[in-house]
């Protein structure tokens, strides 16, 4: 009760230390604690790394917290870290005992921070910045201490604000512009912060004492639950449009094709929801200045039900006539975050060679629909296996499946996806928290695809497509292509808090968790190393910045016996030809020089960690930079035919200073069109690579048919 008492002392003495207007003190909901608790309870007796919940995980949740609120270390000063010492062993008894007082008091200071912050930032634009002074502006401060006075971080803030002026008038602003613009972004800034609630509070809390156990254990919200299993299921219930939040409205971004919103012909994007009404006749709930995720909620609902929107057009004024529309909700089927095909047309001297290519965003499956016993669940492997019936159609000499950025899903999905593209065997292992090993086989005779397979991997593709990729190369059925994988090797299960506690409503909301880890049917694991592609593409990714080696409590790498399995070819007697090949064409090629240059550039600027603030240079590398850009526009247009204008791309992606919501929407649409229709090298030397592949199987079939057990 002391320690209580302290800590809400603490909070005022705090609060009182700066007069600026603060955010509205959050305090634990009355289920939270008791959703704490049970979360602890379920990670301490399933979890894969048995960690206590005692003074030392505490520690570790405190940093965990602070760098989840301040990463950047530029709202907190030393001085708040100082008073919160007494809270780096306390917050293990927060959860056991059922008193979010200090979590939420740390939060709630985190709040005051940066309504003085932005304010703050406000008050600078009163006047305008000498920028012929010699300075320049830390571009990340996640290394750096905190900030030991109020002078200090007046300072750090004063060279943001200026970076943020300066952006607009390199990007052609005046004055006035600069003003209003930056004057709107945080002010936007400090309306957000109103917005914040107790779940939101909760939410970071407890994800910081889950990763910091281990980093792919995580907990969800009742609403994060819902967002993640519309992500797994690609589908909802709605009116079919994608909603962003532009100057306090609700607008709609994009219409998604035979949704109710579009059938309808009465919406477009730009227009704004400022109103939503359930069924025919209930009343009308303004939602100008809501949250996007409350407004999204009170849109859907139940299929065949109807909703009333009350929409500002896109061209209206503020004060303009509004439009009143009924729609029905439908279930919508995200398609653009299903699998996908095309086709490449790769020249080899007189051969042209057509390269099937899946592209999939993410192991999917309706894991709720299946157990119905839905004949037409939704799922990863049933939409690959439609495209490749098509690709057989098309002819084409080889498939390539595309898996960069696919974080993972559904290990069952993995499996069976893999076992599209080898005969009966095993396709992973696990080993769970006991030392159990189990093996997960493809258990279905037959291929959907027999001929030439390639897999293009990055750094993002993580889990479930770690698990495909390493299959396919264990088994010696295709040429992994790309850069090292991820690194995570560890399996997750969704806990149901809800349905644990036995609540008829939900509100505890459910708890991601390491229950194994997984290997690779050679024995070794895919954990913290990744997948090594059999053919490297240049990168720009920092291997220690990004992946599982960037995780200070990441499980290390291991190995266990290998499975029992035969392999399907031996790539091993071409991959040295296809490096061959591959080397000496990108070293040809103009855009991967380019792309070369571009990483060499990014590397001096990670390193040096500085932006200049003089104007004049500024200006000076602004005009290196749109040298250097017309110059490879010459040289693409003098070199060959372009799908989309490489100008316009270059002229759409030129920095403007602007966030995404400060643009108007079609300049906005454009951006995200040109980043679209961009040229990707990567895909098409990967179309290269297997191309050659193809020729060289045909020229030797015994160099992959060599079967080794």
């Amino acid at each position: 009760m002391k320690d209580k008492l302290l800590w809400i002392l603490l909070a005022f003495t705090l609060a009182a230390l700066n007069t600026t207007q603060a955010a509205a003190q959050l305090m634990p909901l009355e289920h939270q604690p008791h959703a704490a608790l049970l979360s602890a309870k379920i990670i301490n007796r399933h979890h894969y790394r048995h960690v206590a919940l005692d003074d030392s995980l505490s520690s570790k949740i405190f940093d965990n917290y602070l760098k989840m609120l301040d990463s950047e270390k530029v709202f907190f000063l030393q001085a708040d870290i100082d008073h919160f010492a007494d809270a780096r062993t306390k917050l293990d008894d927060a959860i056991l005992d059922k008193d979010l007082g200090i979590p939420f008091a740390i939060f709630n200071l985190y709040q005051q921070r940066m309504t003085e912050r932005f304010g703050y930032a406000r008050s600078l634009l009163a006047n305008s910045f000498d920028f012929t002074k010699k300075e320049s502006h830390q571009l990340t401060r996640k290394n750096a201490p905190w900030p030991k006075s109020e002078d200090e971080l007046n300072d750090l803030w004063r060279k943001r604000v200026k970076n943020d002026w300066l952006r607009l008038k390199l990007a052609g602003k005046d004055n006035q512009s600069i003003v209003e613009t930056l004057g709107k972004r945080y002010d936007n800034s400090l309306s957000s912060l109103s917005k914040i609630k107790s779940e939101d509070a909760f939410q970071t809390f407890m994800n910081a004492y889950a990763t910091a156990i281990e980093p792919h254990t995580n907990y969800f919200g009742v609403r994060a639950s819902e967002e993640f299993d519309i992500s797994m299921r690609l589908s909802l219930v709605g009116i079919g449009a994608v909603l962003n939040g532009r100057d306090e409205y609700i607008t709609i971004r994009e219409l998604v094709a035979g949704g109710p919103a579009a059938l309808s012909g009465k919406l477009k994007a730009g227009d704004r929801i400022v109103g939503v009404g359930q069924g025919e006749d209930g009343p009308m709930t303004e939602i100008v200045g809501w949250r996007i995720d409350d407004a999204v909620a009170l849109i859907r609902g139940a299929e065949d039900s109807v909703v009333r929107l009350d929409v500002l057009p896109a061209e209206a004024g503020a004060d303009g006539k509004r439009n009143l529309i009924s729609l029905v909700r439908k279930k919508i089927s995200l398609d653009k975050q299903a699998a996908r095909k095309s086709i490449i047309e790769v020249k080899d001297g007189a051969v042209t060679r057509q390269i099937g290519v899946i592209s999939l965003p993410g192991f999917y499956q309706d894991f709720a629909a299946r157990l119905k016993g839905d004949k037409d669940f939704k799922s990863a492997t049933r939409d690959v296996s439609i495209l490749l019936d098509e690709l057989k159609k098309d002819k084409v000499d080889g498939v390539l499946v595309d898996l960069r950025n696919n974080g993972g899903g559904s290990l069952n999905e993995a499996v069976e996806l893999t076992g599209l593209f080898i005969d009966k065997g095993p396709v992973v292992q696990q080993r769970d928290s006991r030392g159990k090993v189990s093996v997960e086989n493809d258990t279905n005779a037959g291929l959907a695809w027999n001929g030439p397979l390639g897999v293009l991997i990055n750094r993002s593709s993580a889990s479930a497509s770690e698990i495909f990729a390493a299959a396919i190369q264990d088994y010696g059925r295709g040429v992994v292509i790309g850069e090292p994988s991820f690194g995570k090797g560890t399996v997750q299960t969704v806990a149901d808090l809800d349905q644990i506690a036995s609540n008829d409503n939900p509100q505890f909301g459910e708890l991601k968790m390491t229950i194994a880890q997984f290997f690779r049917i050679d024995g070794g694991t895919t954990q913290l190393r990744g997948v090594t592609p059999d053919i490297n593409l240049p990168t720009i990714t920092d291997l220690g910045e990004f992946g599982e080696f960037s995780f200070d409590n990441a499980l290390p790498w291991s190995r266990i016996r290998a499975a029992n399995y035969t392999r399907a070819g031996n790539l091993t007697g071409i991959v040295p030809a296809l490096k061959a090949s591959h080397d000496k064409r990108i070293s040809h090629d103009q855009d991967f020089k380019y792309f070369r240059e571009d990483i060499a550039e990014f590397n001096k600027l990670r390193r040096e960690n500085l932006i200049s603030l003089n104007e004049a240079d500024r200006r000076k590398e602004l005009k290196k930079q749109e040298a250097r850009e017309k110059a490879r526009e010459k040289s693409r247009r003098n070199n060959e035919p372009v799908k989309a204008s490489a100008e316009s791309r270059s002229h759409a992606l030129q920095d403007d200073g602007m966030l995404s919501s400060e643009r108007n929407l079609s300049a906005d649409l454009d951006i995200e069109h040109a980043n679209k229709n961009a040229k990707d090298i990567f895909l098409n030397e990967a179309a290269h690579v297997l191309s050659d592949g193809v020729g060289l199987l045909s020229i030797n079939s015994r160099l992959a048919d060599n079967r080794l057990p």
